[in-house]
């Protein structure tokens, strides 16, 4: 839950706030992504100039790029029908259409969870809408996504509002179907008999979306930047919808949940933020904020201003309590007015609206803590890399000067003098090699028992596991059934993550053990391994778990058809463990190619050293002639060098400045 800063004085419903708005926000922070980024590419050059980079670095360096590039700062709106979340997302990011961009009409407007993003890979803007029928197919969202021809596309008339307005009412377009067929697509379950029940007789037929999942790409400014925005419907529609509850509300930056001010917190609000909302951030208060909409509901002009500030903050308060969080993380807003005032220009209305006092904590609180995740991840892989680089440029640069005192001592000495110190380096660099040859012994070791690892994380285990699941999942579709399903798995994968602790602290003691050894052999600075561990996976899965509990709870998942829901659970929670599964496995492959990268890299350095000097030597014994030539150019080698130190350190300080 995020309070306001303290640069925002609250007063009442005139909350007024000095900070940046959140489209200027997200603009800098696109900006620092490109700097960070064009660091990045920097870095990459100087390694293709200096020859310094190889295969192994061209990869990794191309993966940060593509991540840091994808990266995307997703914003939930989340709450019952007609609490006026679309209009707030209207009113928070699209006033510039100077119209009502997404529809947003009284009553049940979202009726499938909608993103709205910018697609970077396609040319034009578009509409695409998954079928409602898909949620009788055995595959996820996430399967459906990866493959396009699965969605109904429309084109989008960037020139054209009016086409644009019509192209997105087709996201809330229903369709007549019976109650058996809606019960069968999970869109209907006895807890909904009263719902849509008329004077207690159930119709024959009701209304359903026509749609399951809409994704909207256009070249929206803030879109551009990375925003994606999230839509949801209502309690009924994410509680039948997993993947909302177990992968995409959870991995959203943000998440706002809207109530209303006319009605307070009902029933319905009380249980989607128990089930749905609240245990998102495992009871931790970043990233989710509170919000009470429609207080222009409230405002009367036979009242004083204090007298509406004052009934407002009743409605806070009483929301609160409910709710069990501080009143002040009760942002009351009007979406409706603030959206009309930002298209009429009204500053005293937008003011009163409150909606910039919700931008402020968006721009002040969830784009820099993204900004500050992002850029730990990214500075962590490549910062070493470029610290590796930088410490072999000063180990060139020493190198160089102790080549040219050595050869300026050598001046005027006979050839007895110069033999002896070839004799002398040819043994340091037989000695050298000799531990080298351990290294590789340990190297190939580490290699050989890494793969136990990747074993241990490969796709085809899980997937044996999933089918010894689902077979207890099988027959009768019961409580109990989904209980032995669900521990069949869940036991599974603990043990395998128990097994993948106790081999990686192995691993990981046999790198420690390579890197000390080699640091005191050839008295060196400690470099420092890079340490395998699967802590944040196994963190993961435990939410994933707690999830489930929570979902296989659920008074949703109690009262709607149990074939339906356990299918999709199942299939959710499956999808989500082998993305789990995939992520480590592809981690523990990089990190099996890249442990020991510092080590072979100063290898390769020291081995091109005493080659330099044995040159060196054997061509000043031939001919004294040559001494001042190798000096020469030894000085200019180190001229260059110099260059690419100031290039590299220039490079640290662009992506650490960022």
């Amino acid at each position: 839950m995020l309070a306001p800063k303290d640069n925002i004085t609250i007063a009442g419903t005139n909350r007024v706030t000095t900070s940046a708005r959140f489209s200027e926000q997200m603009q800098a922070y696109g900006r620092w992504r490109e700097g960070l980024t064009a660091g990045i590419e920097r870095y990459q050059q100087w390694l293709t100039l200096t020859g310094m980079g190889d295969v192994e670095d061209e990869q990794r360096i191309g993966d940060i790029l593509t991540t840091l590039k994808a990266e995307k700062l997703t914003i939930a709106f989340v709450a019952e029908f007609a609490r006026g979340k679309t209009e707030l997302i209207n009113a928070i990011f699209f006033s510039e259409f100077d119209r009502r961009l997404l529809p947003s009409e009284a009553g049940r407007t979202t009726m499938c969870p909608t993103e709205l993003l910018y697609d970077e890979k396609s040319k034009n803007a578009y509409i695409r809408l998954l079928p409602i029928e898909t949620r009788l197919q055995e595959r996820s969202l996430s399967d459906y996504k990866r493959e396009p021809v699965q969605w109904s596309s429309l084109p989008l008339d960037l020139d054209d509002g009016n086409s644009m307005s019509e192209a997105f009412s087709e996201i809330v377009k229903t369709k007549s179907v019976t109650i058996d067929e809606a019960r069968e697509l999970g869109l209907f379950s006895d807890a909904d008999r009263e719902f849509f029940s008329r004077d207690g007789v159930l119709p024959e037929r009701i209304d359903i979306p026509v749609w399951r999942h809409a994704i909207i790409s256009f070249p929206h400014p803030l879109l551009k930047q990375g925003l994606v925005i999230l839509d949801t419907p209502g309690l009924n529609a994410v509680g039948t919808e997993p993947e909302l509850t177990l992968n995409m509300l959870p991995n959203a930056q943000g998440v706002i949940f809207v109530m209303s001010a006319d009605t307070g917190v009902t029933k319905s609000d009380l249980d989607m933020w128990n089930l749905n909302v609240k245990p998102l951030r495992n009871n931790h208060q970043k990233g989710l904020i509170v919000v009470l909409n429609k207080i222009d509901t409230l405002w009367d002009d036979l009242k004083s201003a204090e007298t509406i500030d004052a009934t407002v903050q009743v409605q806070c308060r009483k929301a609160s309590e409910m709710l069990g969080i501080p009143v002040e993380n009760v942002i009351p807003v009007s979406a409706q007015k603030g959206l009309l005032a930002k298209i009429r220009h009204n500053h005293e209305v937008l003011q009163r609206s409150n909606i910039l006092t919700l931008e402020s904590i968006l721009a002040n609180d969830i784009i820099p803590s993204q900004q500050q995740m992002v850029s730990q991840h990214v500075k962590g892989e490549i910062g070493g890399m470029i610290k590796e680089s930088h410490a072999i440029v000063i180990n060139r640069l020493r190198s160089a000067k102790a080549q040219m005192e050595e050869l300026g001592g050598l001046t005027g000495k006979n050839r007895d003098v110069i033999e002896h110190l070839m004799v002398t380096t040819r043994e340091e660099q037989v000695e050298y090699h000799k531990s080298v040859e351990a290294f590789n012994a340990n190297k190939k070791l580490l290699s050989d028992q890494s793969k136990e690892l990747l074993r241990l994380l490969d796709l085809t285990k899980l997937d044996e596991l999933v089918n010894s699941s689902r077979e207890a999942m099988t027959g009768t579709w019961t409580t109990a059934g989904l209980k032995r399903g669900m521990k069949t798995f869940f036991e599974g994968i603990n043990d395998r993550f128990t097994q993948l602790n106790e081999y990686t602290e192995q691993l990981n003691r046999l790198v420690s053990t390579v890197y000390h050894k080699f640091n005191a052999e050839h008295d060196i600075p400690d470099i420092e391994p890079v340490l395998f561990t699967v802590a944040e996976y196994t963190k993961e899965m435990d939410r994933l778990y707690q999830e489930a509990e929570d979902f296989r709870n659920s008074p949703v998942t109690t009262m709607t058809e149990q074939s339906f829901v356990v299918k999709k659970f199942f299939i959710s929670l499956v999808s989500h463990a082998r993305n789990l599964f995939f992520k480590a496995h592809r981690d523990a492959e990089v990190w099996r190619k890249s442990v020991l990268t510092p080590l072979v890299k100063h290898i390769s350095e020291r081995k091109a050293e005493m080659d330099s000097r044995l040159e060196n030597l054997r061509k000043v014994s031939e001919s004294q002639e040559t001494l001042e030539q190798r000096m020469g150019e030894i000085k200019t080698e180190a001229i260059e060098m110099k260059k690419q130190y100031d290039e590299i350190t220039t490079i640290y300080k662009l992506i650490h400045s960022q």
